[in-house]
């Protein structure tokens, strides 16, 4: 069965009703298989010239005899270069170890194929290119769209039809704004990261290093939150506080991404020496947070506000703002007393003594000076 060409069927003839209307440029043809989707883009004048791709050696052979430009590729593994018009009707079957057809294959789930597309759609696609694809209700609309979200692409339904057991969708995907300035800037390769709650992160290149880029998530309400967050950075950066800041725009910034592992999985294989010196860095940062009169929040819990890479660096500073009772110092030490540590340092042989440093951090509050915030530090050994 993987050697069968895939002959045009009703979701062809549905994708070739747009391409029709929307084609032009240079285009490029994923997947191929008969050719009708190439062969109807070759014919129009606003189409300047077409490849056409195929995994399949019997597709590219049987094409080899129009005046197409065919060859072999799995996906954009072959092609080079941009394209103003991308067309692509996805495989969409769930695997199926009986089945072995590849123009019918969509993955383990039926939307892993759909998914390496989009993934790496941007980089072939021009500033403003367009897309066609075709996609089944059987591919996870849900998840396509999602993935589509990731990847920083802007789309709209142009037509959906049902045919017996599924449903038709036919995609209309362009770059979005962000992605568009980030790459007028010079950041390429982006995809998406992680996210929190207000927030989607990024990852890019930038001259020639790895970057990250926070942005506004579309669905949060929070106004301003974002460009807040650059110019505390910004601030803090000053004194070797938070990831290097290095551009922003209207609800974006990107800054130096920092590899590295969360502090208490790095504590899981670090000597006890070198959790000292960490636990002692950062506390020297609180401190600093402190004198500055910023309040870092989510330092009694700082899994994922503390990476240990090549540098200690705090992450996260959604929530950071001026205030004239900064409490970062003693919300470190109620880390410091935590389950949430003591169950990865109790192994190590490293306690701490809970009831002094409650004291301690009582009397910080009371009173912010070098002189008490040094008898905290002193006990961290």
């Amino acid at each position: 069965m993987r050697d069968v060409v895939y002959e045009p069927r009703e979701d062809s003839f549905l994708l070739e009703k747009y391409v029709k209307k929307l084609a032009l440029g240079k285009v490029l043809d994923v997947g191929t298989g008969s050719g009708i989707q190439a062969l109807t883009a070759s014919r129009l004048k606003k189409v300047k010239s077409v490849l056409a791709v195929d995994i399949n050696q019997n597709a590219v052979d049987a094409l080899k005899h129009t005046k197409l430009k065919v060859k072999i590729s799995n996906l954009f593994s072959n092609v080079k270069g941009e394209y103003d018009t991308i067309i692509f009707n996805a495989p969409y079957l769930p695997n199926d170890p009986r089945v072995k057809d590849l123009a019918l294959d969509g993955g383990k789930n039926g939307y892993e194929v759909t998914e390496r597309f989009l993934n790496t759609l941007p980089n072939h696609l021009s500033k403003n290119g367009i897309t066609i694809l075709l996609i089944s209700s059987l591919t996870k609309k849900e998840y396509i769209e999602s993935v589509l979200n990731n990847n920083l692409l802007s789309f709209e339904i142009l037509e959906e039809e049902s045919c017996s057991f599924e449903i038709m969708y036919v995609y209309k995907i362009w770059k979005n704004s962000l992605r568009l300035e980030l790459e007028k800037k010079g950041v390429r390769n982006l995809c998406k990261l992680t996210h929190g709650k207000r927030g989607n992160i990024f990852t890019g290149q930038y001259k020639d290093k790895r970057i990250a880029v926070k942005a506004k998530r579309e669905e949060s309400d929070a106004m301003g939150t974002i460009n807040r967050e650059f110019k505390v950075l910004n601030r803090l950066n000053r004194h070797n506080i938070g990831p290097n800041v290095l551009f922003s725009g209207d609800n974006y910034f990107a800054y130096d991404f920092i590899p590295g592992k969360f502090i208490l999985d790095y504590f899981e294989n670090s000597s006890n020496e070198r959790i000292i010196t960490i636990l002692k860095n950062v506390m020297k940062q609180m401190r600093t947070l402190d004198k500055l009169g910023f309040n870092k929040e989510e330092m009694h819990h700082p899994y994922k506000h503390v990476i240990i890479g090549k540098r200690i660096a705090l992450l996260d500073f959604e929530r950071c703002v001026p205030t004239e009772n900064p409490h970062n110092v003693t919300q470190f030490c109620q880390f410091l007393i935590s389950n949430m540590l003591n169950n990865v340092v109790s192994k190590k042989k490293i306690k701490f003594d809970k009831k002094k440093i409650i004291a301690l951090a009582r009397k910080y509050k009371a009173e912010q000076s070098e002189e008490n915030f040094k008898e905290i530090f002193n006990i961290i050994k």
